[in-house]
């Protein structure tokens, strides 16, 4: 049990040694540094939100325009910058595999953390800021919330996992996903609501697993003025297979991976 204790401590310096690592070689330290991890996304949500502002009026559905764009945009961008940045980072990073304590899966989480960590933060302030504008709704149900967003992340990791080691065993791959990401926009329930598609289009929207936990975050923020459709189990049933699809991917790419 102590020998455990002492390998998750190890590991977690690991990770934040790691994390620091990235955030100073993406961000610098001129400007605002770090906090550009937050003002990236945050940016772009601000922009498409008032866009949709002019274009659709304040309401759509009887919820907040900017508020609906907010909530939806700014995990969808977590899901294609952690994708997009997963890409290569197993040869990007090889170097670092002289050093015993560094895994190579410590690559994929700490870029996934990264950007998970940045995206919730502008997630939080902008909330803070369209709640005193009175743009934004008081959360109805954090429990709902949160296990949507964990949802979602889980997602993201799950596709990030297995990206990964395909992006090195394929440069194919690496130059189509990019494109498969921008595809992956009708299907990640970001700009609607389940209930407002046509019956048809509904039922094949919900066999997509991030439809599910964007239904179940905007159910935490804006409770009964949407009807959510989502299920408990089928996000983290479809991720736990495929994630470990995943593992075995890395693990191969492990072996024959040529260290510089």
């Amino acid at each position: 049990m102590a020998a455990l204790h002492q390998g998750w401590v190890i590991q977690t310096r690991v990770i934040q040694a790691l994390i620091i690592r990235e955030l100073t070689t993406r961000f610098g330290r001129e400007n605002i540094g770090f906090l550009w991890v937050m003002a990236e996304p945050l940016l772009f949500a601000v922009l498409v939100g008032l866009l949709w502002r002019f274009e659709k009026g304040p309401q759509e559905h009887g919820v907040s325009i900017i508020a609906f764009v907010a909530t939806g945009y700014l995990p969808l961008v977590m899901f294609r910058s952690t994708v997009t940045r997963a890409m290569g980072s197993f040869s990007a990073n090889s170097s670092l595999m002289y050093h015993r304590q560094v895994k190579i899966l410590d690559l994929i989480l700490v870029r996934f953390l990264v950007e998970m960590i940045g995206h919730m933060m502008a997630y939080l302030f902008i909330a803070t800021v369209l709640y005193a504008l009175d743009e934004f709704p008081w959360p109805h149900d954090l429990g709902y919330l949160l296990l949507g967003w964990s949802y979602y992340a889980l997602f993201t990791l799950t596709l990030a996992t297995v990206v990964a080691p395909l992006s090195e065993m394929s440069e194919v791959l690496e130059k189509v996903m990019p494109v498969t990401t921008y595809l992956m926009v009708p299907f990640s329930g970001a700009f609607f609501m389940a209930e407002w598609l046509a019956p048809d289009v509904k039922a094949a929207v919900l066999w997509s697993p991030p439809v599910h936990a964007m239904e179940m975050m905007r159910y935490g923020v804006f409770g009964d003025a949407v009807y959510p459709h989502f299920s408990f189990a089928y996000t983290p049933a479809w991720c736990l297979p495929v994630m470990m699809v995943g593992l075995m991917l890395c693990r191969h790419v492990r072996r024959v991976m040529v260290v510089e």
